[in-house]
């Protein structure tokens, strides 16, 4: 079955750097476009950033642009999401999914605080 499993994620200060990564297995990883979500307390889960199936094309939600880098291993079926210059309203958990498939992880929590 699908699974999807977050790491990487902990407290850091304002201006430091996390490396999130997800390892994928169930289904064909390199078909499928993945995407980072991330959801503060009390606010809708949001789209931090996409790629495509080969890595050829990413999209990243504007707040983010130039501060996260998002990546795939196919070869190993995982998806990373390199964070710096962290602000504290990127406090968040954030989830790895699969495009176009109902399906989350149990996500891992990012906590940007001095």
């Amino acid at each position: 079955q699908v699974r999807l499993v977050e790491s990487g994620g902990g407290l850091v200060q304002p201006g430091g750097s996390l490396r999130l990564s997800c390892a994928a297995s169930g289904f064909t990883f390199s078909w499928y476009a993945m995407s980072w979500y991330r959801q503060a307390p009390g606010k809708e889960r949001e789209l931090v950033a996409r790629i495509a199936p080969s890595g050829s094309s990413t999209n990243y939600r504007d707040s983010v642009k130039g501060r996260f880098t998002i990546s795939r291993n196919n070869a190993n079926s995982t998806v990373s999401l390199q964070m710096n210059s962290l602000k504290p309203e990127d406090t968040a958990a954030y989830y790895c999914k699969i495009s176009g498939v109902e399906y989350w992880g149990q996500g891992t929590q990012v906590t940007v605080s001095s």
